[in-house]
């Protein structure tokens, strides 16, 4: 049984930051869950939201800011002043933390409407390429079948999970056809029919976010992989390892 850092250690620092991802560190887990996406010069970065209004203290949209602009606000102060010199990082700066530290990565690759998915994928591949981070740390994960089939052609060495909030009656058809190792689903519209389906057909099993520990008892019985959480430390120390 292991547990995830959902964006980092998020509640305890400002979610998809360095800081959250050092506090997941530090606290011992050994897999981080991230959202990434492009700015305007292509470079991608690593934030949530398709606005900037949320986490920083900016307006307007992600993929309309150079990485140079963006990087001029505040992804942390909303949260804590003591977080107000956080920025909303590069991908290649949460790549040499998690290489550094040997430390796991679930790469959500987020899209938005008009989005050219190729293109995100095509960058995130080249900036994996040059830090040179071992393949094995890596997942990627998207709500975007279209996504995981480009990063199955372009890094087909990197294993992929396909997100749901509720599985679909074609699940199996769509794992099938992207090769895919895990399915990510909400733990609240999953049932222990289709955890027992899921498991007897060989895929890891990721649930998100479930914060607190007795919500899912249930399914750590059905055979869930994984809990992605924004509060590891609710849950016992031995789930952290890998």
């Amino acid at each position: 049984m292991q547990v995830m850092a959902h964006r980092g250690y998020s509640s305890q620092a400002p979610e998809n930051t360095l800081a959250a991802f050092k506090r997941a560190i530090a606290f011992g887990c050994q897999w981080i869950e991230l959202d990434v996406q492009l700015t305007a010069d292509h470079i991608p970065v690593v934030i949530h939201d398709q606005t900037l209004e949320r986490c920083t203290n900016g307006v307007g949209q992600i993929g309309e800011l150079t990485f140079s602009e963006l990087t001029q606000y505040s992804a942390g102060h909303w949260f804590d002043q003591a977080f107000r010199d956080e920025t909303v990082p590069s991908l290649e700066a949460t790549l040499q933390l998690a290489k550094q530290h040997q430390i796991n990565l679930n790469i959500e690759l987020k899209l938005y409407p008009g989005d050219d998915e190729t293109l995100l994928c095509q960058r995130v591949a080249a900036v994996i390429d040059a830090v040179g981070i071992a393949q094995e740390q890596l997942l990627f994960s998207s709500f975007s079948v279209t996504a995981l089939a480009v990063m199955q052609r372009v890094m087909p060495a990197i294993r992929r999970g396909v997100l749901w909030e509720t599985i679909p009656s074609d699940a199996f058809e769509i794992l099938e056809a992207l090769d895919a190792f895990s399915v990510h689903c909400d733990y609240r519209h999953l049932d222990e029919p289709q955890a027992t389906a899921m498991k007897q057909r060989g895929y890891a099993l990721y649930c998100y976010t479930p914060n607190h520990p007795l919500d899912v008892a249930e399914h750590w019985r059905w055979g869930v992989d994984m809990m992605i959480t924004d509060k590891p430390h609710c849950y016992s120390p031995q789930l952290t390892g890998d």
